[in-house]
């Protein structure tokens, strides 16, 4: 199963270079510039072949893609028979539009697939059944993705009750962010078909919080159950709601980044791709909805007015026609 999500993974991850490039592509075609190459992958390799003016291949380096359209350095030496069709000889108008297409690009797809998510494979109802591990966490090393928690400190019933049930364990004395639990939580597990006895200190985490206030964090996340799919209005609206909610948070990393406090947050976030990863392993229907949470960063972050991102190419083609 892990070799399929890692294949899986990586052919998404190809389609978005893909359609993100083809959108800068196509639309520098629409306009009428001059587009000399379009690669998949970084690096020249004798993977390629010339349609018209246009050399297609797929470099050696699979960190990317790209398209060489002439004129995007100013300083460029040009053919005299192709100056006026260079990126810098462009309208402002065009540049935006070709510029600003890739990121469209995601955007929509990201859009599509959280809909075709969220109305035809629909919406996974909270199992007993841990999906992912938190590296570092208290529960890594103990739990593991599959296991089927039976009961927590002798509690049965399901997620809200285990909960419940690991909200209890406090630290001695005052509760300090980072402090352990007095008291290890005994969780019963089901695996390989035997019922195991375990054992987890949970943590003391300021940050996690429920209606009784801040709680201690063990690190698991449970796995989806049955999924049951969403009217089509309900889709839209689950939709444009995730939608928003990762372009807000997208939007802030800049200011985050000046913050050592939210840095740290932020690498966190970064690292919890192993914890995605595990999610994928055992729900695999839940590639599509990361490869459309991807795709939206991807365009989000590319929009970034700094250079090279496509956000910087725009902000000065703007400035400059100011």
């Amino acid at each position: 199963m892990s070799y399929a999500a890692a294949i899986g993974a990586f052919l998404g991850f190809v389609v978005l270079i893909v359609l993100h490039e083809g959108g800068h592509f196509a639309a520098a075609k629409a306009v009428g510039m001059r587009v000399e190459r379009f690669y998949l992958f970084f690096g020249r390799t004798p993977l390629r072949f010339r349609r018209g003016e246009t050399e297609y291949g797929i470099g050696w380096l699979p960190a990317g893609g790209y398209v060489k359209i002439s004129g995007m350095n100013p300083d460029e030496d040009l053919p005299d028979e192709v100056r006026d069709r260079a990126y810098h000889a462009q309208p402002v108008w065009k540049r935006v539009v070709v510029i600003a297409a890739g990121p469209a690009v995601n955007v929509v797809l990201a859009l599509v697939l959280l809909l075709f998510f969220f109305a035809v494979i629909g919406v996974g109802q909270t199992s007993d059944r841990v999906g992912a591990v938190e590296p570092g966490s208290p529960a890594a090393g103990v739990l593991r993705p599959g296991d089927q928690i039976v009961s927590v400190d002798g509690v049965r019933g399901g997620p809200e009750q285990f909960l419940v049930a690991l909200g209890r364990h406090r630290c001695a004395g005052s509760q300090r962010d980072g402090c352990r639990a007095a008291e290890p939580a005994t969780i019963v597990v089901e695996r390989g078909g035997r019922e195991q006895t375990l054992s987890v200190r949970p943590v003391f985490d300021a940050k996690l919080r429920d209606e009784l206030g801040p709680r201690p964090r063990v690190g698991l996340r449970f796995a989806p159950g049955e999924r049951e799919a969403l009217p089509f209005g309900q889709a839209v609206d689950r939709t444009l709601e995730l939608s928003w909610r990762i372009t807000r948070e997208t939007a802030t990393i800049p200011l985050k980044l000046a913050d050592p406090v939210e840095r740290a947050q932020i690498s966190g976030v970064v690292g919890g791709y192993e914890t995605t990863r595990q999610v994928i392993i055992t729900d695999l229907d839940l590639v599509v909805s990361i490869l459309a949470l991807i795709s939206l960063s991807l365009a989000l972050v590319n929009l970034f007015p700094f250079l090279p991102l496509d956000g910087g190419h725009i902000f000065w083609a703007i400035v400059e026609k100011v």
